[in-house]
């Protein structure tokens, strides 16, 4: 029994003694737990707010970044439109103001070095300059940085052989042919001279009083008459030219010409005449039974638009017409369907002066975009060259 009773009470203190040491091990669980149950809620509800709050601001990263992008675009559209485009000004015009005298410029005379009143000109490839010196009888070629020029064409005196010519004043390239054609206006006639060989000239065209010559891309020439007022087509081995401007006497109706001279002729068989005694620039397009005014026309005097005795033109790249307006000495630059141009070079009166013109008769430009000019009362071809700064 006591044996029992010990072990009975052995048991029961070991029971005892178990649930004692149970209730703060209990009590401690339950702190733990209520503990981690704070931290997970306190956890929870970082993390509830935390989580929006970055997708919020992730959000706003990606629409920032968007609205970047957009806003790049949209600059960039703002940028490339030239509707809109914001340029500096430039330091000079498209073309310095001061020529550089390329040929001639030592007073009149016909040594190799000067030139005698010079009116048309043809720039080719190599920039050497073809000049119609009209007062010597000849054609000269500049070539590129030259001193003084060659005889090329005439230079025998005036005459009507075929070795010589009479006051020359327009000529162009046949570049196929390599064959210079020339207005030779004191004959009334038109003349071939291949450039290599400069020996058996040819006539081509007679009976004509030329004031300017063209040549078209499949190489058929036209010339302007001064007399009848008239422009016509020839092709090789034509007889008789086909008349492609005026025709109707001189006058100042769009379907007449008064004293046409230069001439130029574009990719769509365009012709362009410098209409001079009525002071303005006529397109008459291919077949067309009149012309369409496309610079001055108004009265001949010296507004931005209007001309004076125009002599020369030329169609740059872009579809300008520049003009070379000789009473008003200056080159005047016009688009077509346009009111007025504007002044390129020679904005300060006739004069000798490196940024003056008397009486300019053609212009031309080179393969680079140079612009040359013949001032034929200065005896000189001048030549502005491209602004790049």
């Amino acid at each position: 029994m006591t044996s029992r009773n010990q072990i009975g009470s052995q048991s029961v203190t070991s029971d005892s003694q178990q649930t004692s040491t149970d209730g703060p091990t209990l009590l401690k669980c339950f702190k733990k737990k209520k503990l981690l149950c704070i931290i997970n809620v306190i956890i929870i509800v970082i993390l509830f707010v935390t989580i929006p709050t970055v997708i919020i601001k992730t959000n706003k990263i990606k629409l920032s970044t968007v609205t970047t992008e957009i806003t790049t675009q949209q600059l960039t559209i703002t940028t490339d439109n030239p509707t809109t485009r914001v340029q500096s000004k430039p330091k000079c015009d498209k073309w310095k103001q001061r020529g550089i005298t390329v040929a001639g410029g030592n007073k009149f005379g016909s040594q190799l070095n000067q030139l005698n009143a010079p009116h048309g000109i043809y720039i080719d490839d190599s920039k050497a300059i073809l000049v119609a010196d009209l007062m010597n009888h000849r054609l000269v070629e500049w070539k590129y940085n030259a001193k003084e020029g060659q005889i090329i064409a005439g230079g025998n005196g005036e005459g009507n052989s075929l070795d010589q010519l009479s006051f020359p004043n327009d000529v162009t390239v046949d570049k196929e042919k390599n064959a210079m054609i020339i207005c030779d206006a004191g004959n009334e006639r038109v003349m071939r001279w291949y450039r290599q060989s400069q020996t058996n000239p040819q006539l081509l065209v007679s009976g004509i009083y030329c004031g300017g010559v063209a040549i078209d891309k499949d190489g058929s020439i036209y010339v302007s008459d001064n007399t009848k007022s008239e422009v016509r087509r020839w092709k090789e081995g034509d007889s008789d030219g086909t008349l492609v401007a005026g025709g109707n006497g001189g006058g100042y109706l769009r379907n007449q010409l008064k004293r046409p001279d230069k001439i130029f002729v574009d990719k769509e068989y365009s012709v362009y005449v410098v209409d001079s005694k009525n002071h303005r620039v006529m397109k008459w397009k291919k077949e067309a039974k009149e012309g369409i005014v496309v610079a001055g026309g108004n009265d001949p005097e010296n507004g931005l638009n209007e001309l004076r005795l125009p002599y020369g033109l030329v169609i740059g790249n872009l579809g300008y017409i520049f003009i070379a307006d000789s009473e008003n000495n200056r080159i005047m630059q016009w688009y077509e369907g346009d009111t007025k141009g504007s002044i390129v070079v020679g904005e300060n009166g006739g004069g000798h002066e490196s940024n003056q013109l008397n009486i300019p008769r053609s212009v031309e430009f080179d393969v680079e975009g140079n612009l040359y000019v013949t001032d034929s009362q200065n005896q000189r071809i001048q030549k502005y060259e491209l602004c790049t700064e």
